[in-house]
């Protein structure tokens, strides 16, 4: 299976399944002598892992993790630094009836049909559990990152159709789902609420903002820095849709409604989302990611079976009624590791 790789300088290998022994990750091309222990990488997993939240799966796992190579004495090496996470909560059974059934909504129709073989515990390698190795990835992104004083933070900004107006980024540490929008938060909890007992669940949007990033990242045509981050983005398995800056509403204006005008004190507006042609401009970088409602829920649903058959599922079992908040820091992730992958490709950094 390949495609389990990201990055040029800077990159970012993952392996395990969900109901597998462990998970992990091994980070290569990260500059010596950063400061780096467990404690680290383990508070972005603390916000990322089951069982934290009234909407999230009742599956328990500590998602400690583990550095097996690539530091010494507390500092990186310059080697390979490799990352495990074993999982100690998995059900295996509880997926038994789901062995020769495909679930809408997962890989499972997909992967049969190209590997000829799957691991139907959990959704095996496609199971969002593969995300906690790439939110431990990249918390070392981070660090790179704030070495140029520059930081990804993301919040919800929509959920089961309820917006946040508010956009006071200081707030979202004050309520679950890591909205900007302490009143929106209170009913977009509702919504949650009323989607677990009707055996549903919901979608919702996802906003990242970049802060401190210099002008000059990125590289020409094939390798341009929103092509690289949508990319990344694309490659969580919730996310259906990537937009920066204005996004589709750019389709809606006018080329002078559009357009960011330049004075010598800088532009006076952020359409481009903070990167034209490409190229990073310097401004706050804005990028909104659509996630799909999860697709295990109790509402029977059309199927068939590996033979073609035609027949009906219910998943029980345990499950986030959306990736909502807990997709929040894997969104981080990926943009923190696209981040430092162009930063390295610049210039190395002297750490």
């Amino acid at each position: 299976m390949a495609g389990n790789t990201f990055g040029v300088m800077f990159t970012v290998t993952t392996w395990g399944e969900s109901h597998g022994a462990a998970i992990g990750a091994v980070i290569d091309g990260c500059p010596p002598r950063m400061p780096l222990v467990e404690s680290d990488i383990q508070e972005d997993l603390n916000r990322r892992k089951p069982g934290g939240g009234r909407s999230a799966s009742p599956r328990k796992e500590d998602d400690v993790v583990e550095i097996l190579s690539g530091t010494f004495e507390g500092k990186t090496t310059g080697t390979p630094i490799s990352l495990i996470i074993y999982n100690k909560s998995a059900r295996s059974k509880d997926y038994d009836a789901y062995r020769e059934v495909f679930r809408p909504g997962h890989g499972d129709f997909t992967y049969d049909r190209k590997y000829g073989i799957r691991d139907h515990r959990g959704g095996g390698r496609a199971s969002g559990r593969e995300t906690a190795a790439r939110v431990a990835a990249g918390a070392i992104a981070k660090k790179i990152l704030q070495q140029e004083g520059i930081t990804a933070v993301a919040c919800t900004k929509e959920l089961g159709g309820i917006v946040a107006e508010s956009s006071e980024l200081a707030a979202i540490g004050q309520n679950e789902l890591y909205c900007p929008d302490a009143a929106a938060a209170q009913r977009m909890m509702k919504k949650l609420s009323e989607a677990k007992k009707d055996g549903d669940s919901l979608g919702g949007i996802v906003e990242i903002i970049v802060r401190g990033c210099p002008p000059g990242l990125g590289e020409p045509v094939f390798d341009k820095i929103d092509a690289d981050l949508a990319k990344a983005l694309m490659s969580i398995g919730t996310v259906k849709g990537v937009e920066i800056g204005a996004g589709f509403q750019a389709s809606r204006m006018t080329g002078s409604q559009c357009n960011d005008p330049i004075t010598p004190d800088g532009f006076l507006s952020n359409n481009a989302g903070g990167i034209l042609a490409g190229i990073t401009t310097g401004q706050d970088i804005v990028i909104r990611v659509a996630c799909k409602p999860i697709a295990s829920i109790e509402k029977e649903q059309a199927t068939v079976d590996s033979a073609g058959n035609p027949t009906t599922i219910s998943v029980t079992g345990r499950h986030d009624v959306s990736v909502i908040p807990r997709i929040i820091p894997v969104c981080e992730a990926m943009v923190a590791v696209t981040l430092a992958d162009h930063l390295l490709r610049r210039k190395p950094l002297s750490l």
